[in-house]
């Protein structure tokens, strides 16, 4: 059917260019031809007929195939136009760059010929500077060789003139004035002295007549007449007389002058020179003076910076004036008063001196004025480069120091008077061993009389001295400070027995206290240093005080009371005087005032060193010999009275009666509990006992106690083998055995525990039974221990004689069994059991 063919209007719409340069979907392009043959489709009844869809699809084909073509030649015959369009814009882009390249090069033209212009008219005006200098010069001469015969005529009218024309004519006066000098020098003429002596008049004249007005002006409180002045008076000569007059004519000095500098501060002089007060902070005179100072600084920097054309310099003159005149005088004062009491209100009021004028010094740098190099307008005229005078250079060269470093310097020189060099040092080390040698006088006195009475050879004082020979100059001060305890010489430290007779067992003591109070004033001492010393030296000088310290507390304290206890421990004879142990007590006072000196030092004095390695290195080793060398005093001291203990309990057994374990049946020989040699020996252990758990600690007790018991312990082994023992007796010497055993073990060493139950065991060999004898003395520690070293105290058995014959035959054919023991009395070399016990110490059951 022909409508069936032709495609509808809806249809037609959708085959056009339009459709496809929007947005574009396919499957709503294909719907639009199929909607309407899909309705009809459904319509018919029969079977589905593809024939309608074929065709209007072919005819749509045929038409999109046709739009193709024509969009296809459009597209062609645009890009024929954009390549012709490219073709003439690429013309006249070649055509723009021609052009360019033509005004570059014209402008580079211009520029060359503007450059050769530029070096043409730089040369025309340096010519013309030449030659304008040259008139200035010229003029400048002729107006000079004027004034010159003016004055060689006496005729000063027309420089007169000048000076009555205002600020301007009198600065132009100045400058002449210093020309006209500097020429009058070097002329050479008959009559050139007395036109020199016309000149340097009416320099004279007109430099007072400057100064004048500018005190006028200063009075009436007028700024601007002031700066014009000192313009003037710096054109003139450098303006160094104008300063003097500012400076010299202020109120701060003349007022400071007339008042009393006497201070009223009674309480700081009453404590000044006690070193157990305090160090002051300040004095009230030196305060109200520095604070004066800050008010007028703060005032002057203001005026000075509005008057005169050089502050920097002006700011020095008055600064250096301060300190020169206001400070110094005032510090010299208080030094004066301070040193009249003693050296120790000397150094205080110093170190209060410095730190107070180190904050002045911090606080005025805040003051710090901008360098400026002033030059008067009339200078750029004439001769002004080679007729300069000195005086202006000098003057600007000085004002070009920064105030900062004025007081630095100011301050340095301050107190160079007395910390140069070792003069510092030197006074802070005798006064460190005056106070010192005053605080151990009675110490030292009660030692020197227990020194005589001992009879050794050499004093303490002269062991000192030899100690101390090699320290070095301050420390031998500190020395010979020392050897003045008191008031004692070398010469006439005996003469004085009434002293010796005012001393007290007390007065010879260790005392923490004392040993404290010692470093707090060497902690005050290190501070000045750390104050008035340069922080390159503070390594060196803490050396120096930290050498006067250890002389003093460890040779001079320590070591004493060591060496005096040792001594007088050596001279006693305990074989008949019971020990005293009052040196475990001196030990323990050791032990406290070591380590607290050694913390100090620690703490407080290494870190001061850190500075230098080699001074540190060196104080390191200094101090590490010092403490050996107490140690081994100390050592020496407790190995004295460990000797002095044995003797005295070897005096006890001495006493021991050849009856005390042989008695008769009396009823007195039973009633007693122990022999009076075992309660002689467990009382002097008891009293070592307590009296060391009391004084000693640690590895010093354990040691101590240790060594006391197997001293004791050999002791007893050696006693045993002199007594014999009966049966009855044997019960009297077990009883002595175990109140030995229950003594020592108060002390709590487990090494004399076993020790001592050996020795019980050992006793309880004349409790047992002949029949049983041969298996006890097998058994525990006896087991252990060869028979033939038991053999001598088997033999103080009172039946040895019957029990003998059966020891001789074991002994003489000794089992295989038995070859280690053999070895062991093989291995000792020698019968006594003493010394076997020490090899066989560690041995445990």
């Amino acid at each position: 059917m022909d409508s069936a063919t032709d495609i509808d209007a809806t249809s037609g719409d959708a085959l056009r260019l339009e459709t496809f340069q929007g947005k574009f979907d396919v499957k709503d392009f294909v719907g639009t031809f199929s909607e309407k043959l899909i309705a009809q489709s459904k319509k018919d009844s029969g079977p589905f007929d593809p024939k309608p869809f074929v065709r209007t699809f072919e005819t749509a084909v045929d038409r999109l195939i046709a739009l193709r073509k024509d969009v296809q030649a459009k597209t062609e015959q645009m890009e024929k136009v954009v390549r012709t369009a490219e073709r003439e814009y690429s013309k006249k882009m070649s055509d723009l760059d021609r052009g360019f390249e033509a005004v570059g090069a014209s402008f580079s033209s211009m520029e060359t010929r503007m450059n050769e212009v530029g070096r043409t008219a730089g040369r025309i005006g340096e010519q013309l500077e030449s030659v304008h200098l040259q008139r200035q010069r010229a003029q400048a001469a002729y107006d000079l060789i004027d004034y010159y015969m003016q004055f060689s005529r006496d005729d000063t009218s027309r420089i007169d003139s000048l000076k009555k024309e205002g600020k301007e004519g009198r600065r132009q006066v100045a400058v002449l004035l210093r020309r006209l000098a500097t020429l009058a020098k070097e002329i050479d003429l008959p009559t050139a002295e007395k036109t020199r002596e016309s000149i340097d008049r009416y320099c004279e004249k007109f430099e007072k007549d400057m100064l004048y007005l500018f005190d006028k002006c200063y009075r009436k409180g007028d700024p601007k007449m002031m700066h014009h002045c000192a313009q003037t008076v710096l054109d003139f000569n450098g303006g160094a007389s104008c300063v003097q007059v500012y400076v010299n004519q202020h109120d701060f000095f003349i007022n400071r002058v007339r008042k009393n500098m006497e201070s009223d501060d009674t309480t700081l002089w009453r404590a000044l020179a006690d070193p157990d007060t305090i160090p002051p902070k300040n004095e009230s005179g030196l305060t109200e003076l520095l604070e004066e100072i800050r008010v007028t600084v703060d005032q002057e920097a203001q005026i000075v910076q509005a008057v005169f054309p050089n502050p920097p310099l002006v700011m020095q003159v008055f600064l250096q004036r301060v300190f020169a005149q206001s400070i110094q005088q005032h510090m010299e004062q208080l030094l004066a008063r301070a040193g009249n009491m003693s050296d120790l209100a000397f150094l205080r009021v110093l170190q209060l001196i410095h730190a107070q004028t180190s904050l002045l010094v911090e606080d005025l740098k805040g003051y710090d004025i901008p360098t400026t190099t002033p030059r008067s307008p009339v200078q750029t005229i004439g001769l002004s480069r080679s007729l300069t005078g000195t005086s202006l250079a000098a003057a600007s060269g000085a004002g070009s120091t920064a105030i900062s470093s004025i007081l630095e310097t100011a301050m340095e020189e301050l107190f160079v008077p007395y910390t140069e060099g070792q003069r510092y040092l030197e006074r802070e080390t005798k006064t460190l061993a005056e106070l010192y040698s005053g605080h151990l006088s009675v110490f030292t006195r009660y030692h020197e009389r227990e020194e005589r009475l001992s009879k050794t050879k050499g004093s303490m004082l002269d062991r000192m001295m030899n100690a101390t020979a090699t320290s070095g100059a301050s420390t031998s001060k500190a020395a010979a400070a020392i050897m003045r305890f008191g008031g004692i010489t070398p010469s006439d430290r005996f003469q004085d027995k009434s002293l010796d007779e005012q001393v007290s067992e007390e007065d010879g003591l260790l005392s923490v206290d004392v040993a404290v109070t010692m470093l707090k004033w060497h902690a005050e001492a290190i501070g000045r240093c750390v104050e008035l010393s340069p922080p390159n030296d503070v390594p060196k000088n803490t050396f120096a005080l930290f050498r006067t310290l250890t002389e003093v507390i460890a040779c001079g304290y320590i070591e004493t009371a060591i060496n005096t206890a040792t001594a007088r421990l050596e001279t006693t004879d305990h074989t008949k005087t019971e020990p005293s142990l009052q040196a475990l007590s001196l030990l323990r006072s050791v032990d406290l005032i070591s380590h607290l000196w050694q913390r100090y030092v620690n703490i407080a004095l290494l870190p001061l060193a850190a500075g230098s390695v080699v001074v540190r290195r060196e104080m390191v080793v200094f101090n590490n010999q010092t403490v050996s060398k107490v140690e081994g005093a100390t050592n020496g001291l407790m190995q004295s009275l460990i000797d002095a203990i044995v003797s005295w309990m070897a005096t006890q057994l001495a006493k021991q009666k050849k009856t005390d374990f042989k008695p008769r049946n009396d009823d007195d020989s039973f009633a007693r509990v122990n022999t009076d040699p075992c309660i002689g020996c467990c009382e002097i252990l008891e009293k070592v006992g307590t009296v060391a758990k009391k004084n000693l600690s640690g590895k010093n007790l354990e040691i101590f106690l240790t060594e006391v018991g197997v001293a004791f312990h050999s002791q007893l082994l050696e006693h045993l083998r002199k007594f014999p023992v009966s049966a009855t007796g044997g019960l009297m010497l077990a009883k002595d055995l175990k109140s030995y055993q229950d003594t020592i073990g108060t002390f709590s060493i487990p090494a004399l525990h076993e020790r001592f139950e050996f020795i019980r065991q050992l006793g309880n060999v004349f409790l047992v039974q002949p029949e049983i004898l041969k298996s006890y003395i097998t058994e525990n520690y006896l087991g252990r221990i060869e028979p033939a070293l038991l053999r001598p105290y088997l033999a103080q058995r009172s039946d040895w004689g019957q029990v003998e014959k059966g020891f001789s035959d074991e002994t003489e054919d000794v089992p295989d069994g038995r070859t280690a023991a053999k070895g062991l009395r093989d291995r000792f070399g020698m019968g006594r059991l003493s010394v076997m016990m020490k090899d066989l110490e560690g041995l445990r059951l």
